[in-house]
């Protein structure tokens, strides 16, 4: 099948998925039977185009390195802003790509609920809107017979949500416990090795793991977001925010990360959740000190992991990237193919 996609935003991540998309052309479509075009794209701040018949992706690839507008494109029309992009043009398939507000969800809401409504296909890598509203977003999709996919939301290209819900089917999960920011993870490590906390936030930094206000890594909030979209999601339990326990690794010492090691245990910021006998759920965000038997402790650097407690198998690990241009562009790349063998099952 061929879909017409449409970026709303067009970053490192939608940029990472151009590049998946040209590379991966032939393949996609001898293995797959999937063919697209890019039709459109919008963005706030590079500007917009749209050609109903089909954009040249590697000229638009060289605009943006060079850093000129995207409505320098020699041909299209010009000046459609995101919700027009959505509703007007001819694209089928919606790629939001756009900032992520997670405490809002916004402009990322109104846009997944624009394309929805309007029975168009939407994959999308922010977090913000399955934080706020997962399960509405997804009865919206189901009305209007379209997918809405967000794989990358969790652990980037890593599939987090694609394994609980495929390759798990049919087991019971009753929890899971992850290493779900990487740029605290790769603290952490420094720390083992010898730095303090401010010279590993520094390298972090230089090396573009942590943000110039490390708040959300540091401080828990980017894995409590993870939390709650799991135990929405996989779980099926109905949380917000507040309702998870949380603290960074702020006040993790040299001192503890060396007690630790002499004790054969290793500091982890830990998000994890347990659905209890009684049906309740519990959940949290806190640093952990766990015991080096467990696959979580052996995980270094800016790797991410994530193990569920099934019933038929037990726990199982998965282990990967959690950012990263080309990795979180190819979650888009699965929520697309899960789309097209969707509707390729139901010819």
């Amino acid at each position: 099948m061929k879909y017409k996609l449409a970026f709303i935003g067009y970053g490192v991540v939608a940029q990472g998925l151009t590049e998946i998309l040209i590379e991966k052309e032939e393949i996609l479509k001898e293995k797959y039977d999937l063919e697209f075009a890019v039709v459109a794209i919008s963005d706030i701040k590079k500007g917009s185009v749209y050609d109903e018949n089909g954009l040249d992706m590697k000229n638009i690839l060289e605009l943006v390195r060079q850093g000129k507008q995207i409505d320098k494109y020699p041909s299209g029309i010009k000046g459609m802003d995101s919700v027009q992009t959505i509703k007007e043009t001819n694209a089928d398939v919606i790629v939001e790509v756009t900032f992520t507000d997670v405490k809002t969800g916004e402009p990322a809401l109104t846009h997944i609920k624009t394309a929805l409504e309007n029975k168009k296909h939407v994959i999308s890598t922010n977090k913000g809107p399955v934080v706020k509203k997962a399960g509405e977003l997804l009865q919206l999709a189901e009305k209007n017979g379209v997918s809405y996919g967000f794989e990358g939301v969790v652990l980037a290209g890593t599939p987090a949500i694609n394994l609980a819900q495929y390759t798990l089917a049919g087991n019971t999960i009753s929890g899971f416990k992850g290493i779900l920011n990487g740029t605290t993870n790769y603290i952490l490590t420094q720390m083992e090795n010898g730095m303090s906390y401010d010279e590993a936030l520094e390298k972090a930094q230089e090396l573009g793991y942590a943000e110039a206000d490390p708040t959300g890594d540091v401080e828990g909030l980017d894995a409590l977001g993870k939390v709650v979209i799991l135990c929405n999601v996989i779980l099926g339990k109905k949380i917000t925010w507040d309702q998870v326990e949380r603290k960074g690794i702020t006040n993790i010492s040299i001192d503890d990360i060396k007690k630790a090691k002499q004790e054969g245990k290793r500091w982890k910021l830990i998000g994890k959740a347990e659905i209890k006998q009684d049906g309740s759920l519990f959940a949290q965000v806190l640093p952990e000190r766990l015991p080096l038997t467990d696959p979580l402790a052996g995980v270094m650097d800016a790797t991410n992991a994530l193990t569920y407690h099934t019933d038929e198998l037990g726990s199982i690990t998965i282990v990967g990237p959690g950012a990263g241009k080309r990795e979180t562009g190819f979650s888009l790349l699965i929520d697309l193919i899960n789309i097209n063998a969707n509707l390729t099952s139901k010819k």
